[in-house]
């Protein structure tokens, strides 16, 4: 039996100009809002959109890493969620590439879930990403 059986994702990635420097974040609670784990990362000159789909990337591995069975992902990204979704397309080549990691990386759950919330839902990534950025560009 998995440690956490349902997980949450909250996940966010910026860059400071579009492309800029960029970072993403996470935080991953149990669905009684207990934070278990998360994370920032610099990650270099990349889109917002490459940025916030690193972060999710990221954080569907440690769900993974962690024993969920199931993952509920939120994001403030509308169009991360209607491209994961499948709502939308994936077009550009950039952000295909991790698409596709993505979609691999569902395979292992047994259900994985795209929600878009309000940015203010998203404040605990959002400062994971911040706190990338700000100790990078401070070098």
């Amino acid at each position: 039996m998995a440690r956490y059986p349902h997980l949450i994702s909250y996940t966010d990635g910026g860059s400071r100009g579009n492309p800029g420097p960029s970072a993403f974040g996470y935080v991953i609670k149990t669905p009684d809002g207990e934070s278990i784990a998360g994370h920032g990362e610099y990650i270099g000159v990349t889109t917002n959109n490459q940025a916030e789909y690193k972060g999710i990337l990221a954080a569907i591995r440690k769900a993974r890493e962690l024993g969920a069975e199931t993952l509920e992902m939120r994001m403030d990204s509308e169009l991360a969620v209607k491209q994961l979704t499948g709502e939308y397309k994936v077009k550009d080549a950039g952000l295909a590439s991790i698409y596709m990691l993505i979609h691999n990386e569902r395979i292992a759950f047994k259900k994985v879930t795209f929600k878009h919330v309000r940015r203010e839902q998203n404040t605990e990534a959002d400062a994971q990403v911040n706190k990338a950025l700000d100790r990078h560009l401070k070098k």
